[in-house]
């Protein structure tokens, strides 16, 4: 092989010798012919680089020539342009021979310390895998060549990039790159200019043809204005004739789709209205229109609101002959007051009207926009409203609406007195006014809030973030409430109006308890009743009022019990039962039956004369009935406690006389009967026509009057079943009493069946006194009529001495004992008490040592067993 010849090159005032290959196939011919070079991708670049690393001159500059060399080199690239690289190289090189010195050292001691070990366990595994070992390691090779290659690749074309930037051509390159921009901008510019030439014309042709091609007007005047958008087209004198007219065009198209759009929502046609939304889009301005629309019928109704309420033109419209002079407050006169009143209830007709055709038109509005949709994006045009708007059309305009209401309403009532008080004293009127409006709009606002809320979510879906926000919108709108909106618009007007009504329901009330001595006469209860029922009718207009007008009649109501609680005597004058009845009893008699009245006409109103009304103010009403007949309990109970302490006085007495007798002393007929029961019926009968027949027959008087009844049968029979020792003639007397017992409650129920279980009891026991111990333990009717405990109270009276009763081995009186049973009704305390005496007599004769009990102990233990084991 012939030696490669050498040239000089200088660099930077150093001269430097290179081996340089003359012709550039033979080189790669010869070096395709070396198995191991490594260079594979025939890249010329790449063998120059692998050549100069073979020679050893990394680092240092290889020969450049210029563009037009002998030899045709057409990068011209040094290696002094990547000398950064090579000294990465060398750097790589240098660390790579470290580490294989070091790996061969650490192979050396690993060898010396276990290499035989190693050896005998890997020589084996070496044979078995020798083919896999050696395919792998041929790999390897192929790979690191490989990276090699691609690695001085990426290097020398960094070099050539670096070079380029500073040759001496990279001028007139910038130079020759700036020019052709500035063509393509031309360009571009031309085009431009040529389509808005060729759109210009088109737009005069469509402009000619009127409202049916304005739709297309639009589209070319929203193409014109994409146009020049980015690019200034000003100051271009083939374009200045063309842009005046654009612009001139651009005016009347927004103003024939405004008429037209003003047009489609006065005559309710959604054509028109449908084509000038379509206009409205294609020129960009779809939600700015749609709100000047929205404006403008808010901005229309706000002066319809102001004119209903302006005292001016009612003034005028009462009185067109007189005219204020200067100076003078403008108001009606005194005989134009009911004319006045007529003209600002019929503006205020025709206003609910005007709200309800701006609900119309919205409506209108909104139906073509939900079907209208942009031909490109097919996006609804009602979403992209409402996407930049506030919440649905509807409910933006239905704010506005309740805004002007309540703002003009205030306005009116604090510049005129006149119009207040029309307005306060009639309000069920305007709530009625309201209710019908509502009832109109209230398709309306369902149909519209709910499309909006389904359209929004749709154009929301996929989108968490969206969805979120979109979700918090939704629940605004479910919050957002139109017909309560609609009526705090009132709430002045209505805390106004009820005040008013409470001070009419008062007055009747604070007139008739002028004087505190005498309860208020029927007519006056009646003039309440009738001012109560006159204001629930006038308010039945509206659900919600009436349910407030109930709410002051309870209170009402209230006012008319604490008056009537205050008349009523409560000291000893009104419980005493000794003589006739006193003035304070009288008078509390009259009370009594004035609140009855009362209960009575409220009652009656509520379910017959107002069943018109709703359930809900019905049920309000009667709330105020239990206050009533509570106070009416509380006047009668003094009276009715102190008559059933005089019973049980006189009952109390029967322990006075004898009833141990073993004869009948007294004959037959009347004898028969004791002294005390004789005095109990003279009691009774005085009480029921002296304190009781004064009161009028209800519910209340009967409860008391039945209670009274009840009360008296059991302290009869308790005091009875208390009753030793007992003889023939005893029993007979007794049976007498419980006979005469019966006929002695006439006077207080003339059914004595109706008092129930007591009356029972009484029938029950008295067959008992002729019965021996074994027989009354048997009876059936033990512990389902007849108590256990009473039933051993009076087996204590068949008992000998010895066996003494609960309240003697207690130690108490008789009066003392019932009034511990008035307070234990539980049947196993008082078995418990009967215990306690049982196991005293039976400590007693023990005591004694007595070898036998009395006859009647046994029966009384399996009576008092059973009893216990019935009540746990």
């Amino acid at each position: 092989m012939k030696s490669t010849p050498i040239r000089k090159y200088e660099h930077k005032g150093t001269k430097r010798t290179v081996p340089f290959q003359r012709n550039r196939a033979n080189y790669k011919q010869r070096v395709r012919s070396q198995p191991t070079t490594g260079c594979k991708h025939g890249s010329y670049i790449a063998l120059r680089c692998c050549y100069a690393a073979k020679k050893g001159v990394i680092g240092k500059t290889l020969p450049t020539k210029e563009r037009g060399n002998q030899h045709g080199y057409k990068s011209g690239v040094g290696v002094d342009t990547i000398r950064p690289f090579y000294l990465l190289g060398d750097l790589l090189h240098k660390e790579t021979k470290i580490f294989v010195h070091n790996l061969g050292y650490f192979a050396e001691i690993s060898q010396k310390s276990f290499g035989p070990t190693l050896g005998r366990n890997v020589d084996p595994q070496n044979g078995k895998r020798y083919g896999q070992l050696a395919v792998q390691e041929a790999q390897l090779i192929i790979l690191a060549h490989t990276d090699h290659t691609v690695r001085w690749i990426s290097i020398l074309l960094n070099g050539d990039y670096n070079y380029i930037l500073s040759a001496k051509f990279y001028p007139k390159v910038s130079k020759q790159t700036l020019v052709l921009g500035r063509l393509q901008a031309t360009c571009e510019l031309l085009r431009r200019v040529i389509r808005c030439l060729m759109l210009s014309q088109r737009l005069q042709q469509q402009l000619l043809n009127g409202p049916r091609d304005i739709t297309k007007a639009a589209s070319s005047l929203s193409e014109l204005d994409h146009l020049g958008r980015d690019v200034d087209l000003t100051g271009l004198e083939v374009l200045e004739r063309d842009q005046r007219l654009i612009r001139q065009a651009r005016s009347d198209v927004e103003k024939q789709a405004v008429q037209m759009m003003d047009r489609g929502m006065d005559q309710q046609n959604q054509t028109q209205v449908g084509t000038a939304l379509q206009v409205f889009h294609n020129l960009g301005i779809l939600v700015p229109s749609v709100e000047k629309v929205l404006d403008s019928l808010i901005t229309r109704l706000n002066k319809s609101v102001s004119q209903s309420l302006d005292v001016n033109v009612l003034t005028a419209i009462t009185d067109t002959n007189k005219k204020g002079g200067p100076g003078k407050a403008i108001m009606p006169g005194p005989g134009n007051l009911a004319q006045f009143r007529a003209s600002l209830w019929s503006n205020l007709e025709k206003l609910m009207d005007d709200i309800y055709h701006v609900c119309v038109q919205t409506s209108h509005l909104h139906r073509v926009l939900s079907k209208k949709r942009d031909p490109v994006s097919h996006v609804c045009f009602l979403d992209e409203v409402q996407s930049q708007g506030k919440g649905d059309l509807f409910t933006r305009v239905w704010k506005n609406i309740t805004r002007i209401l309540t703002e003009e309403f205030a306005k009116a009532a604090q510049g005129s007195t006149f119009i207040r008080q029309a307005l306060e004293v009639d309000y069920p009127k305007l709530v009625r006014l309201y209710g019908d409006l509502w009832r109109r709009l209230e398709i309306i606002s369902t149909q519209m809030r709910g499309s909006s809320i389904h359209l929004t979510t749709d154009l929301v879906d996929g989108v968490a973030e969206d969805e979120k926000g979109q979700g918090e919108d939704n629940d605004d709108k479910e919050e957002f409430d139109p017909e309560q909106a609609l009526r705090k618009t009132l709430v002045p007007l209505e805390k106004a109006y009820l005040s008013r009504s409470l001070s009419r329901l008062f007055d009747p009330v604070n007139l008739m308890f002028v004087a505190n001595d005498a309860p208020p006469a029927k007519d006056e209860v009646d003039a309440l009743i009738k001012t109560i029922t006159s204001e629930l009718n006038v308010s039945a207009v509206d659900q919600g009022l009436s349910e407030t007008v109930a709410k002051n009649v309870v209170k009402t109501l209230h006012l008319f019990c604490t008056k009537s609680e205050q008349l009523l005597v409560t000291d000893g004058e009104a419980s005493q039962v000794i003589g006739p009845a006193t003035p304070g009893q009288a008078l509390n008699v009259s009370v009594v039956n004035q609140l009855l009245y009362v209960y009575n006409q409220v009652e009656r109103t509520a379910s017959a004369t107002l069943a018109h009304l709703p359930q809900s103010v019905t049920l309000t009403l009667k709330q105020s009935l239990p206050p009533i007949e509570a106070l009416m309990k509380t006047a009668i109970q003094p009276l009715f406690s102190s008559i059933t302490d005089a019973i049980e006085a006189i009952v109390l007495t029967m322990h006075n006389e004898d009833f141990s007798s073993s004869n009948n002393e007294g004959g037959t007929g009347d004898f028969q009967c004791s002294l005390y029961m004789k005095e109990l019926q003279g009691f009774i009968t005085r009480i029921a026509t002296d304190y009781l027949m004064p009161y009028h027959l209800s519910s209340v008087i009967k409860e008391q009057i039945q209670s009274l009844g009840c009360r008296c049968l059991e302290v009869f029979v308790r005091h009875a079943s208390l009753l030793r020792p007992i003889g023939d003639g005893g029993k007979l007397r007794l049976a007498a009493d419980f006979a005469q017992m019966e006929l002695a409650i006439n006077p207080l129920c003339s059914r004595p069946s109706e008092l129930g279980r007591p009356y029972r009891i009484v029938r029950a026991f008295r067959p008992f006194l002729f019965q021996t111990p074994e027989h009354i333990i048997a009876s059936p009717i033990i512990g389902e009529v007849i108590p256990y405990s009473t039933v051993l109270h009076f087996l204590f009276a068949k008992a000998p001495p010895e066996l003494r009763s609960p309240h003697q081995t207690a130690g108490w009186s008789v009066t003392r004992y019932s009034a511990w049973l008035d307070d234990h009704h539980d049947e196993r305390e008082r078995l418990q008490l009967v215990r306690g005496a049982l196991e005293a007599y039976v400590a007693s004769v023990r005591s004694k040592h007595i070898t036998q009990f009395a006859a009647v102990y046994p029966v009384m233990l399996k009576l008092l067993e059973k009893g216990t084991t019935a009540h746990g």
